[in-house]
C-alpha cells in the first residue's frame, strides 16, 4: 500500500449536510439562534493609535511584501511582478506626497521556520505601514499572527483559505474569494459533468488542498452527493499507480482534483496517460499559468473557478493586462491581477489616511465596496472578498470562461 494514499469509503468520507452558520439545529427539533455568531460580526479595531501623528523624518514609504521575489517562481512569480508594477505606477504618479513607495520583501519557503522572524522584522524593525502578499493559506495564517499583535494591515492577495479570516483579526483582509464561495460552484459543476453518475474526490495533503476539499465535500453533501472514492496524495508525488488502480475500480463518471498547480498537473497527466478520460473539476490552482503550462494537453477541458477574466473585466482589466505585458513581456493571470489590486488598494489607503497604521486599516475597511481590475471587491464581516465565482475551462491551451468559444472572446 502506498504510504501517501488515504482511501475513505462512503461511511468515512461522506459528510452530513451542514446547518446554516447562523442557526443551530438541536437534536430534539426546532431551531435556536446562537448567542454570538462571530462569522457575521464585523471585526473592528477599537484600540489606540488613531491619534498618533505621522512621522516627520522619513524619506520613503515602506510596504512589506511576504512572498517570493523570483519572477520565475512557479506559483508566485507573477504576483511579485504585479506588485512591482503597482508600486512603479504609484511612484510615477507622485508617490506619497512626493515620497516614493518601496516594497520590502521577506520570504522563506518554510514560512513557519524563518519566515515568521522575517515578518516580525518587517513589522517592528523596518517600519512598514502595511503588508501584502501571502501566496497561500499557511503563509497568510503566519502573517496574521504577527499583524494582530503589531497592529498592521495585511492584504492577502490570492489566499482563498477562509480560516485565516475566521480568526476575527480586524487587520486581515483577503482579495480572492474564499473556498467557501468557490465550493458550491465546483460541486454543481462536478455533478453536472458526472451526468448523474458517481464522483470521486482526489486532493493533496497540504493545508489549502484539504481546506478546499472539506468545503467541497460539504457542498456536495448539501446536494446529497457522496464520493465513491476519496483519495489523497503527497506534494511532489510521481507514483500514482495505486491511486489510479482504485479510481479504475471505483469507475467514477467525474473527478474533482484539488491540489497545487504542479501537483494538479502531475496527477492529471497521469490520469490521462492511464486512459481515464473522465471530466475533471479542479480548484483555483488550475486557473494559473503554472498549471496550464505544466499540464499541457492534459489540461484541455478541465473545469475550475475562473477568478479573473481580462476580456469581460472591462477597461481597467484590459489596461492592466496590456501594461503588464508591455512591462514584463508576459501575460498576467489571476494571481497577478489580485496582487495588483491588493497593492493599489493599500497605496490608495495610505494616500487617504496618512502614515498612521490604524487609520490605514480603517481606510482599507471603508474602501469596500470598490472596483478593481478583478471586478468588484466587497469585504464580508471578516474581511474576505465576497466576489461571485464563475467557472472557466481550458480550450486550445487557453483559459476561457465556461461556455465561451476561444475564437469569439
Amino acid at each position: 500500500m502506498v504510504r501517501s494514499l488515504i482511501l475513505l469509503t462512503l461511511a468515512v468520507g461522506g459528510c452530513a449536510p451542514r446547518p446554516q452558520p447562523a442557526t443551530i439545529q438541536p437534536a430534539n427539533g426546532g431551531a435556536r439562534q446562537p448567542y454570538h455568531s462571530a462569522r457575521y460580526q464585523v471585526a473592528e479595531y477599537v484600540g489606540p493609535g488613531r491619534e498618533d501623528p505621522p512621522p516627520q523624518d522619513i524619506r520613503e514609504v515602506k510596504i512589506g511584501w511576504f512572498g517570493p521575489t523570483d519572477p520565475n517562481h512557479p506559483t508566485a512569480g507573477l504576483m511579485w511582478l504585479a506588485a512591482t508594477l503597482a508600486v512603479e505606477e504609484a511612484n510615477q504618479a507622485g508617490g506619497y506626497r512626493g515620497l516614493p513607495f518601496r516594497l520590502l520583501p521577506a520570504w522563506s519557503e518554510n514560512p513557519w521556520d524563518t519566515g515568521v522572524a522575517a515578518v516580525t522584522r518587517l513589522a517592528y524593525e523596518e517600519g512598514v505601514w502595511a503588508i501584502a502578499g501571502a501566496p497561500d493559506g499557511p503563509s497568510a495564517h503566519l502573517v496574521a499572527q504577527v499583524v494582530a499583535k503589531a497592529r498592521l494591515t495585511l492584504i492577502s492577495s490570492v489566499s482563498s483559505d477562509p480560516t485565516t479570516n475566521r480568526a476575527n483579526v480586524p487587520w486581515v483582509f483577503s482579495c480572492a474569494p474564499s473556498y467557501r464561495m468557490q465550493a458550491p460552484a465546483l460541486a454543481k459543476a462536478l455533478v453536472s459533468c458526472s451526468e448523474g453518475g458517481a464522483v470521486a474526490v482526489v486532493s493533496g495533503t497540504d493545508h489549502d488542498s484539504r481546506t478546499l476539499s472539506a468545503e467541497l465535500l460539504a457542498a456536495l453533501a448539501g446536494l446529497h452527493v457522496f464520493p465513491v472514492a476519496r483519495l489523497e496524495f503527497r506534494a511532489a508525488g510521481v507514483d500514482f499507480d495505486e491511486h489510479l488502480r482504485i479510481l479504475r475500480e471505483a469507475n467514477p463518471a467525474a473527478i474533482a482534483l484539488l491540489a497545487g498547480p504542479q501537483d494538479s498537473a502531475r496527477f492529471l497527466r497521469a490520469l490521462r496517460q492511464s486512459g481515464m478520460d473522465v471530466p475533471a473539476v479542479g480548484g483555483p490552482a488550475m486557473a494559473g499559468h503554472a498549471f496550464i503550462h505544466a499540464a499541457s494537453d492534459s489540461a484541455e477541458g478541465a473545469v475550475f473557478p475562473c477568478l479573473w477574466d481580462p476580456v469581460a473585466g472591462g477597461e481597467a482589466a484590459g489596461t492592466f493586462a496590456r501594461s503588464f505585458g508591455a512591462r514584463f513581456g508576459r501575460e498576467p493571470d489571476y494571481t497577478a491581477a489580485y496582487t495588483y489590486d491588493a497593492l493599489r488598494l493599500l497605496i490608495a489607503a495610505i494616500r487617504e489616511s496618512g502614515l498612521n497604521r490604524a487609520l490605514i486599516r480603517d481606510a482599507v475597511r471603508n474602501w469596500s465596496p470598490g472596483m478593481g481590475v478583478t471586478g468588484m471587491v466587497e469585504w464580508n464581516a471578516l474581511g474576505q472578498n465576497e466576489h461571485a465565482v464563475g467557472l472557466g475551462t481550458i480550450q486550445e491551451g487557453r483559459l476561457i470562461p465556461l461556455g465561451r468559444s476561444p475564437a469569439h472572446p
